[in-house]
């Protein structure tokens, strides 16, 4: 038996904000420019982690105030 695939499909927009927030977050956190020269790949468990938890943050901000 197959599995069924579950996963919602994003759309490109969505994709673009979410990239938008993560550049952001990492500008805020001070990684843009490691991410930008090295890739975003060359960054820590505990960088991105940073990163995601501020992009997080941000969208549940958002959440709120609409």
């Amino acid at each position: 038996m197959g599995k069924k695939n579950n996963k919602k499909k994003t759309s490109i927009e969505s994709t673009d904000s979410n990239e938008k927030l993560k550049v952001e977050a990492a500008r805020e956190l001070g990684l843009f420019d490691k991410a930008r020269h090295l890739g975003w790949d060359m960054l820590t468990a505990q960088e991105t982690g940073k990163i995601g938890a501020l992009v997080k943050k941000k969208l549940q901000n958002c959440k709120m105030d609409s």
